[in-house]
């Protein structure tokens, strides 16, 4: 391809501003030019502009109310930008909020139809697309069901089977994959891929890292509205995890350093004390389930170092405790005392208990309290981790709990740029090669 040739999407000084009033009558007021409005403005992007080449395939990192749904939303022109404008080269198929163009009363077939309609497609060309949408979406006799009965990993096979099969040019994908289950997530890579290879443009955001690297060509960074760095999907990954992991007051010296493009950018991270645990106060479990407590109750949940400092940032390979005092409110035996570490999905990773280790409790006293320490050494990979806590008691012949508290704590493994692991659990692997001879 020539590099003359016009890009397939050009974005030219895109903003987006949302204006929140402190009553109704502002917005009037406003309205009329009246400089009395209390109006707080919001902006979402900040003169975002680049350009995705023909075939090229663009991933969006950022963390968390950067701005990049909103950006996806004016490019597939659901959403008008405040100033700027986008500039796109054939058609646009964009996979963005779960069933989104859906109706819940219609069947699956139903919804596919409207929405390839909606997408550009006649009445004869959709009817030749669906049996191929069926067998992508594999719904079976599902799909003649009303959407309302799926559950969201349903709809989001139905949606992005539509999405990839009106033959777009550009398709934009805005973390639908972390919805399915895993067999369908690798169908819809490999139809990525094929995508790609027949020479179609993807732009794609994702925060899982490991398919940023292998899907993209190119990687943007956008942070709090704004683009930070554009180039080489490793390397634009690593300045967005050294973003997401950095303590609070260190991320705005990180983003002037990456926006500036200084090749000090790595060096100034290191000198950070990202290499060393520490608190991040805002990172607190939304989702934690206390039960009701039966003969004692769990207090001051949290992970610390070995001396004890509270942290929910680790570094890998480090040494770290989970701690909390249980107050028990009555006699009980056989105690013992547990954790268990899951990730964001639930999958179990690993646990401790103190009967495991033969301490059990044979007798504990109303009124007594004790401080619980487990112990362990972080061999996980980078990512977001949960915490649980309980305490059980021998009742009979049965084990009870008197105290649980699930998904109470959480913390962050940062990640390790000298170190490439992939899964779940850094078992420390020495990996090599030699040669051994030629074949004859």
């Amino acid at each position: 391809m020539s590099s003359d040739a016009p890009p397939a999407l050009s974005v030219a000084g895109v903003s987006k501003v949302y204006r929140r009033y402190a009553a109704p009558w502002d917005r009037v007021r406003q309205a009329l030019g009246r400089a009395s409005a209390h109006v707080d403005e919001h902006w979402a992007l900040r003169e975002v502009s680049f350009t995705v080449a023909r075939g090229e395939t663009v991933g969006l990192v950022g963390r968390n109310g950067s701005g990049k749904s909103t950006l996806l939303q004016i490019i597939a022109g659901t959403m008008r930008p405040t100033a700027g404008t986008v500039t796109a080269s054939g058609r646009i198929s964009a996979l963005l909020e779960l069933g989104a163009g859906f109706h819940p009363d219609f069947t699956g077939r139903e919804n596919a139809r409207l929405n390839a309609a909606i997408l550009g497609l006649d009445d004869r060309a959709t009817a030749a697309a669906l049996p191929s949408i069926a067998a992508f979406a594999d719904l079976g006799d599902h799909l003649d069901q009303p959407l309302r009965t799926y559950s969201s990993g349903m709809a989001v096979r139905l949606a992005f089977a539509v999405a990839v099969h009106v033959e777009p040019d550009i398709l934009i994908v805005d973390e639908a994959l972390a919805v399915g289950d895993e067999a369908f997530q690798r169908k819809c890579f490999a139809r990525l891929e094929r995508f790609r290879a027949g020479g179609g443009t993807i732009l794609f955001v994702s925060h899982a890292a490991a398919h940023v690297t292998a899907l993209c060509d190119r990687a943007l960074l956008i942070d709090d509205g704004e683009l930070l760095a554009s180039g080489e999907p490793r390397g634009v990954v690593a300045q967005y995890h050294r973003l997401l992991f950095a303590p609070p007051e260190r991320r705005a010296q990180l983003r002037t350093a990456i926006r500036e493009g200084r090749g000090d950018v790595e060096a100034e991270a290191e000198q950070a004390p990202v290499d060393d645990a520490f608190l991040d106060p805002d990172l607190r479990p939304a989702g934690a389930v206390v039960y009701e407590p039966a003969g004692a109750e769990i207090s001051d949940l949290a992970v610390t170092t070995p001396e004890g400092q509270r942290v929910n940032v680790l570094r890998r390979g480090g040494a770290y405790e989970i701690r909390c005092r249980v107050l028990f409110s009555a006699d009980a035996s056989g105690v013992s005392f547990g954790t268990l570490l899951r990730t964001v999905s639930g999958t179990e990773l690993a646990g401790g208990s103190t009967a495991a280790a033969g301490r059990a409790l044979a007798v504990v006293r109303a009124g007594e309290v004790w401080a619980v320490r487990h112990a362990f050494r972080c061999r996980l990979l980078p990512g977001t981790y949960f915490v649980n806590a309980g305490v059980s008691a021998e009742t009979g012949a049965e084990r009870r709990f008197l105290h649980r508290m699930v998904d109470a704590a959480m913390f962050k493994v940062m990640p390790d740029p000298d170190r490439w692991r992939a899964g779940l659990v850094d078992l420390d692997f020495e990996s090599v090669a030699e040669p051994v001879g030629r074949a004859p």
